[in-house]
């Protein structure tokens, strides 16, 4: 078999975007009426549920913070999630840590204070992974936050990039994260102020590529609030209009 190559000469790659081009983002508020909160959400082939409970009174009172809210995430990868036949990852050490990285980056997003005494659930549930799960996991969870009305300083919005074979990529999909040599950079931006709030890589990135394989994943931060708050706003005007409100 012949190398893969991920860049044609015509700069296209081998699902058909520019190296600066994100996937397909859809998503949909309020996929689940039980909960206080919840969001789907599908950036490319990855597919991402998440729903959020509470404020409400602690579960475990060794976990009480008196001066603001305990952020608690569930964190699994569904066995059918993928092509290949793989045990479910909840309760796995690489779940858990992933569940605390995202408790730990929204904790500095979500306004915990005004909840002081109390405890958010956050269950996220990827069922179908191509690439990009921690990202589509963050922006589904911000979007279940803002469903259930919990406050936040801004959007949380995530996007990876790379740098492979001499080009820099936005939004990686399976196939790019698993190119040799490639320095996957997965980071969550605050659009508002561009403050990234989460920047994670197990590969070393060099010094000199950093700065654009950065610049190319907060450029897909952006690409992805605009969609996120268009998604939003349209859900608010659907929630007036089903009470029978007047806008102004």
């Amino acid at each position: 078999m012949g190398k893969t190559e991920f860049v044609s000469p015509e700069g296209l790659r081998v699902d058909g975007r520019r190296a600066t081009e994100t996937r397909r983002i859809r998503c949909k508020l309020g996929v689940f009426e039980q909960a206080d909160g919840s969001a789907y959400f599908e950036q490319g082939n990855t597919r991402c549920l998440v729903s959020v409970s509470g404020p409400h009174d602690i579960t475990r009172h060794g976990n009480v913070k008196a001066d603001r809210a305990t952020i608690h995430c569930d964190y699994a990868v569904a066995t059918f999630s993928s092509g290949e036949r793989r045990r479910s990852t909840r309760g796995s050490r690489q779940a858990i840590e992933t569940g605390l990285l995202i408790a730990n980056t929204f904790e500095s997003v979500i306004l915990v204070e005004q909840f002081p005494r109390s405890q958010i659930d956050i269950c996220i549930q990827v069922i179908q992974g191509d690439g990009g799960l921690l990202n589509a996991a963050i922006n589904a969870t911000t979007l279940a936050l803002i469903d259930a009305g919990i406050p936040l300083k801004d959007f949380l919005v995530s996007c990876s990039a790379s740098w492979i074979e001499g080009t820099t990529l936005c939004d990686l999909n399976y196939m790019e994260e698993s190119a040799q040599g490639c320095c996957k950079l997965p980071i969550a931006l605050l659009p508002k102020t561009d403050k990234v709030a989460m920047m994670q890589t197990d590969e070393i990135v060099e010094l000199d590529r950093l700065k654009d394989v950065l610049e190319m994943a907060s450029k897909g931060c952006h690409l992805i609030h605009d969609i996120m708050l268009r998604e939003v706003r349209e859900y608010k005007i659907q929630l007036v209009e089903a009470r029978g409100s007047v806008l102004f």
